[in-house]
Parts: C-alpha cells; sequence; structure tokens
C-alpha cells in the first residue's frame, strides 16, 4: 500500500482511529483487535483490513493521525518560546485524561512488541518531521547553529519530560519546564 494511500484512509478514518485508541487506553495492547476496532467504530472489518493489514498498522496510523495526539507546532517569535510551548503540550499528552492512558499502554507493551516498537519510531519520527519548520525558523533567525541536531535537542527535552512524569511519577511545574528548555538550549549553544 501507497503511503499516500494509508495517509488517505477509507472515509471512516477518523471513526477507526478514535476507537483504536479508546479501546487501546481501556484494554491494552493485547485487548486490541481489529474486530472490537470495527465494532466501536462501526466499520465493517473488511474495510480495516482492505487499508491496514494488521492491528499495528491500524495503530500505527490512529498514533500518527490521529486529531486526540495531534497539537499545532508553536510558532511564537523564539526558539526558547517554542520549545517551551511544545514542552507544555508534550506534558499535556503524558498527563492528559484521554492521553495518559494511550502513552501508559505503548510504552509497556513496546519493549515486548517489536510491532509496536515499530508504531512508536513511526510516530515519532512524524512527530520530528514536524518540529522542523521550529528549528529551521531558529536557524534562520541565528538562535541555532545549521549543525545542531533537533532530534538531540527533542529526545533530550522530552526525554527529561517523559522520564519525570513516567519514570519518577513527579508532577510537572513550570519552573521545572523553564528549566529544562534553558539547560537544552545551553547545551545546543555550547555544541
Amino acid at each position: 500500500m501507497s503511503e499516500e494511500r494509508a495517509r488517505r484512509g477509507p472515509r471512516q478514518a477518523s471513526a477507526i482511529f478514535v476507537a483504536t485508541l479508546e479501546l487501546l487506553a481501556e484494554q491494552g495492547y493485547d485487548g486490541l483487535t481489529i474486530e472490537s476496532i470495527a465494532s466501536r467504530s462501526g466499520v465493517n472489518k473488511t474495510t480495516i483490513y482492505r487499508w491496514w493489514p494488521s492491528k499495528d498498522a491500524v495503530l500505527a496510523a490512529a498514533l500518527v493521525h490521529s486529531d486526540l495526539l495531534a497539537f499545532a507546532m508553536p510558532d511564537t517569535g523564539s526558539l526558547r518560546g517554542d520549545l517551551l510551548a511544545l514542552a507544555r503540550e508534550i506534558t499535556q499528552l503524558l498527563t492528559g485524561e484521554q492521553t495518559a492512558p494511550i502513552v501508559a499502554t505503548v510504552l509497556a507493551a513496546a519493549p515486548r512488541r517489536p510491532e509496536l516498537a515499530a508504531v512508536a519510531s513511526t510516530f515519532f519520527a512524524e512527530r520530528l518531521t514536524h518540529e522542523q519548520p521550529m528549528f529551521q525558523r531558529a536557524i534562520a533567525r541565528g538562535e541555532l547553529t545549521p549543525t545542531a541536531d533537533p532530534a538531540t535537542i527533542m529526545d533530550l527535552l522530552a526525554g527529561a519530560i517523559w522520564f519525570r512524569i513516567l519514570l519518577r511519577d513527579q508532577p510537572m511545574s513550570p519552573d521545572y519546564l523553564s528549566g529544562a528548555v534553558d539547560l537544552v538550549l545551553q547545551g545546543a549553544a555550547a555544541h
């Protein structure tokens, strides 16, 4: 299947994506099936199979294209402002009532499921693609050197947020986010 076709999906793609993510949060990865997605979304399972050959393929599409996990890339006029706004969005994604269970389920299941690890990889690669304009603007403004690696910057920033929330189970404060952004920017400037 072509990438363009996979992005388009059937007319009911939105309902399929919502059902997929709801079921993932409710029943976990092992409880997610094409049949349950079809039933919840009101779409025939043959339609789902026509577009996606497996639950991993549906899940990948849902993670990447669902409105539930989407957020607009910030354009505040400065890289620091953009990263701070993005850090707030990541925090909301990891703590939101609807999104936190999805993130936790994917994170817990990925080490045991190579297919799910590939889904997570697709999700983060897609996110980095959307973040590129933010870094290009920063380079154009002289805030970042052209040799800076946006993936490393995002790994450091998002990793700090993920670690604090999911592994340390500590609350996220505005001061922590601001400090994390500043540390990442200082490291990027020094490098």
